[in-house]
Formats: C-alpha cells, structure tokens, sequence
C-alpha cells in the first residue's frame, strides 16, 4: 500500500517461509551448543523491528562460531538462534515463548517487546526464563527475569529533543502525532517531557491515530494547522513515517522533523527529495559512521558488521538490525563470566556491579524511580541526522544526565498518559 518499504510488505514470504527464518540447526551430532529464542514479529505490520534484527544475529553467530564459540566451564559451546515469529501478538508470543523453553531449550529469549510482553509475561514467573526487551517502558517490579540491556525506548528521544534546543534555538515551537498504542504513548509522555524542558511549546495536544489508518493526509492537514517549527512523528512504524513525510512535502512543510526512527530513509529521499529531508533527526546510526569507531563504543568492528548487513540485504538496514546482536554481546560476555548459560546465574553476571558495556559506551543499570526496577542498561546515546542525503551521529548524549535534571517532568507525562510501572500493573 505504500511501496515497497511499507513492512506490511516488507516480507513477501508465506507464514511457512517465515517459520524457516531461524538459523540453520547446527549439526545435531554437535552436542555442545546453545539455543538462543528469537521472539518477535517477523510478518505483519512491525516486521521491521524484527526481520532485520534476525538477520544481523546470524552475521553475529557466525563471527562468534568462527572464533571458537562461546567459552563456558566445561567447554566451548556454538551458538544457534531459534526463531518463532509472535506477529506482534501476545497469545502467538505466549504461545512461542513456552515452545521455545520446552521444545527448543533455549538459555536466553530476545523479544522487541510492547505489546507483546504482557501475554509472555506469565511464561517467564512460571520458568524462570531471561528474557530481554527493547522497550523498558516493560519493566515493573514483577518482571524481575526481564531486562533491557540495549535500547532504552522511549527515554533515549530526550537526547534528540535537547540537541535541537542547543544547536537550532530558533524553533520554538512544534506538534506531534502517533498511533495510539503500546510503542506509541510512553513515547509521547517522553517527548512531551522533552519539549517542556527544552522550552518549546507544544502547540496542540498529541495527535494519536488509530494503528489500522492507511491515509495519513488528514492526519498531516490537522498536524500543520497552525504553522509548527517541528513536526515531531514520535514513535511511528515505519508504516506512518514514510506516507506521513510524504505528506508533509506535498502538502509544502518547510520546517524542521524531529523522530524516533527513519528506517530506510533514503527511499523517504526518493519519495519526497534530498533537500525536504536535509537535518531530519531521529536516534539510530547507521553502523558505517566514522563515529562509531570511537574506543568508547562496545561492538565489535561495526563498519564491517555494516557492510556485510548491506551486502546480504540491502536496503533493509533499520532501527533492530544490530540491537539484537548488540544483546548477544551482553549476554556472551555474561556467560563467559559465569562460566554457565543458566538464566539466573547470567542475569546476575550481567548486573554484577552495577554497569554494563552497552553498544555506546559504559553504562549504568537503571530504572527503579522510572519503572520500579534497575533492569534498563542506560547511558549514552547518539542523535544522529540526515545531512546530504546520509545519516550521521552529531553527537552522544547522556540520558542519565538529563534524567537528574528533567526527571520529574517525565515522571509527569508519564502518569499523565498512565504509563509509570504501578499504572501499567
């Protein structure tokens, strides 16, 4: 319906193609491996925040296999992902997640998360099972075998908000719009928050939208009714963000856009132009930047991971394509540590201390005044922005810092929209 990025057609493959997407089995001769669960949308509308992570673990289990495997007490074990597409639906997710732990044995289950989790959530008190998120806003005191150790939605947008307040302070003002869901409203609580602490006003309330709306041309009349510096598209699936830029360029808006994500970009360039698309900014690099090879960032030669993403699928590079295997490196040094695979003794390798090395440098785990549990990895993160036609980090912010600053104001939003931990119960 919106040509070929929309992720309703991102995979063109039958249900029974799809279930095929897991990694090779190793040799079952091999007796010394460990299965890793891969639980997300792989079909559907949020395929786009599954697919491709999927397919960056398998460049990332072939590196990790290649040199040797992962390093336990009793021996070296490779590695294997397993894989069960939940279609962004909670009972397929719980219905995936207790074949994974009964029927695969997996160690380790990766989830995108949101809506998802409250259908898997029962798997995991009743198994004991670790799994990971990448959405904290999943977080409570209860999920206390669930962690977020790579991204930290929606809290991380703060960074982008506070980078244009310091190097555009002209714009004063600005809208946003979202699908009224799981990904879309803490999103929302956290821009709005983001806003108020830069100083910009918001000129209407947010405008949510019903996920099923195909027809994004209202929805942009109604958003630049009033003339907006920035027209903020918060948490929007890659569905809603192409048609609704394209929107914004035939309907003539001149100002600045502001997002979470802008997965495929350059074909939001081809349908809009280079120029309407100039200073776009949004929070996911792509991995060929200079400024990831900085001593600071914890992931393994990432211009190489880069090229060998686009050399295997190309044009797919998108918001999850690294954070997965991002995960993984979590998790293996975890293991290694611990010298074991079991969940509980992992989990609590991973936490010793207190820190972690996320992708973009050291981090603390945190959460309990947000979510009621120190179980989000939060440090650093990039803001990037589309300068020539091509995405580039301009600059590493910390959440941590903006948080003892601001974090009564997201507390705030965050109740208002009822998205605090004890709500959400």
């Amino acid at each position: 319906m919106f040509s070929r990025f929309s992720r309703r057609t991102f995979l063109k493959s039958t249900a029974a193609a799809t279930v095929a997407a897991s990694l090779p089995r190793l040799a079952a001769a091999q007796d010394k491996v460990i299965r890793i669960g891969f639980l997300a949308p792989l079909t559907g509308a949020v395929a786009a925040w599954g697919k491709p992570g999927l397919d960056g673990c398998a460049i990332w289990a072939e590196r990790i296999n290649a040199a040797g495997g992962i390093k336990l007490a009793d021996g070296d074990y490779q590695v294997e992902f397993v894989s069960y597409d939940n279609e962004y639906d909670p009972a397929k997710a719980r219905t995936g997640a207790t074949k994974l732990i009964r029927e695969d044995g997996v160690s380790f289950i990766m989830m995108l998360g949101g809506d998802t989790w409250p259908g898997v959530q029962p798997v995991a008190d009743k198994t004991g099972m670790l799994f990971s998120t990448l959405l904290p806003s999943d977080l409570s005191p209860e999920t206390t075998t669930l962690i977020a150790p790579a991204e930290v939605h929606p809290i991380y947008n703060v960074t982008g908000v506070e980078w244009l307040a310091e190097n555009k302070p002209d714009l004063k003002t600005a809208v946003m719009c979202a699908q009224d869901d799981a990904l879309g409203l803490p999103s929302v609580a956290t821009y709005l928050a983001a806003f108020e602490a830069a100083g910009i006003e918001m000129l209407d309330d947010p405008l949510l939208f019903d996920p099923a709306t195909t027809d994004f041309a209202p929805v942009v009349t109604r958003l630049i009714a009033n003339d907006p510096d920035i027209v903020c598209l918060d948490t929007c699936y890659s569905d809603y963000v192409h048609p609704i830029c394209e929107q914004l360029f035939q309907q003539g808006y001149k100002g600045q856009i502001i997002s979470c994500t802008a997965d495929f970009y350059d074909q939001m360039i081809a349908k809009t132009s280079e120029e309407f698309m100039e200073g776009f900014v949004f929070q996911f690099p792509d991995f060929d930047d200079p400024a990831l090879n900085a001593d600071t960032i914890n992931f393994a030669d990432p211009n190489g991971f880069y090229a060998e993403y686009n050399k295997r699928h190309p044009g797919q590079w998108g918001a999850v394509s690294w954070e997965y295997a991002s995960i993984m490196d979590l998790w293996k040094a975890a293991a290694e540590k611990a010298g074991s695979a079991d969940p509980e003794a992992v989990m609590a390798a991973m936490k010793d201390g207190g820190k972690g090395d996320h992708a973009f440098g050291q981090a603390d785990w945190w959460g309990s005044e947000l979510f009621g549990i120190d179980n989000a990895l939060v440090g650093d993160w990039p803001v990037v922005v589309i300068e020539g036609g091509k995405a580039r980090v301009k600059a590493f912010k910390s959440i941590p810092d903006w948080y003892a600053r601001h974090g009564d104001l997201l507390v705030k939003h965050m109740t208002a929209y009822d998205q605090m931990w004890n709500q959400r119960s």
